[in-house]
C-alpha cells in the first residue's frame, strides 16, 4: 500500500473588519474542521503567511489577506510545508486542497473539483491558480478545491452579489458551513489515502 500523501488545507476569507461574513465561509469551515481534528491538532499560531496549525495527517492554513487576492499567501504556505517535509518522496506525494465559498451551492452543500476546472468566476481561485503557476513544472501546481454553499441572491448583477458576500453571516448559516466539516473530512481522508476527489 503506497504512503499517504502529506496535505496542506488552506482556507480563503477575508481579514477583518469581514471575517464573519458569507465571503470568509472557507475560513470558517476550516476552524470547524480543526475542532473536530482535537486533541491532536495543535493550536492555530500566526506565520508570515497567516494562521497555521500543523498535526500528524494535516496542516491547516488561514490566509491573512484579502480574497481576491489571497494566491501568493497560498503559495508561500505551500512553499513553506513542502519545505518542512522530511524528504523528496514526501514533496513528491503532497497535496494541497483550498476551501473556499461556493456562491453557486446551496447552503453547507459541499462541492469538490480539480485545480484545472473553471474558476466559475471565483476571484480567490483564481488568484490561488496564477500564484502557484510557478510549481511543478508545466501547468503549475495541481490542488484540490472544496467549496462550501453559501446560497446566492436573487439579483445577478455585480454589486448585489457583492453585497450579498459581505455580509454577516446569521447563527444558523454559520452552523450551515460547520455541519458540512464531517463531509468535507471524509473528502481529505480520501485524498490522503489516494483518492482523486473532483
Amino acid at each position: 500500500m503506497p504512503p499517504p500523501h502529506p496535505l496542506l488545507i488552506a482556507s480563503l476569507g477575508n481579514p477583518p473588519p469581514y471575517t464573519q461574513t458569507l465571503h470568509s465561509a472557507g475560513h470558517h469551515l476550516l476552524h470547524s474542521l480543526h475542532s473536530l481534528l482535537l486533541p491532536h491538532q495543535a493550536p492555530f499560531a500566526p506565520t508570515r503567511n497567516g494562521l497555521l496549525s500543523p498535526g500528524p495527517q494535516y496542516t491547516l492554513s488561514h490566509t491573512p489577506t484579502l480574497m481576491n487576492i489571497s494566491g501568493p499567501a497560498v503559495a508561500a504556505a505551500w512553499k513553506n510545508f513542502l519545505q518542512s517535509l522530511s524528504g523528496e518522496d514526501e514533496r513528491r506525494n503532497a497535496r494541497l486542497v483550498v476551501l473556499h465559498d461556493e456562491l453557486e451551492a446551496a447552503w453547507g452543500v459541499v462541492k469538490v473539483r480539480a485545480s484545472g476546472k473553471s474558476a466559475k468566476g471565483h476571484n480567490g481561485v483564481k488568484s490561488c491558480v496564477g500564484a502557484l503557476s510557478g510549481f511543478g513544472g508545466a501547468g503549475g501546481a495541481r490542488f484540490w478545491r472544496i467549496g462550501v454553499g453559501i446560497g446566492r441572491p436573487e439579483s445577478r448583477e455585480r454589486g448585489d452579489v457583492s453585497a450579498y458576500v459581505l455580509r454577516k453571516m446569521s447563527v444558523w448559516e454559520r452552523e450551515k458551513v460547520a455541519g458540512a466539516a464531517g463531509e468535507v473530512l471524509g473528502i481529505l481522508e480520501g485524498l490522503r489515502l489516494g483518492g482523486e476527489a473532483g
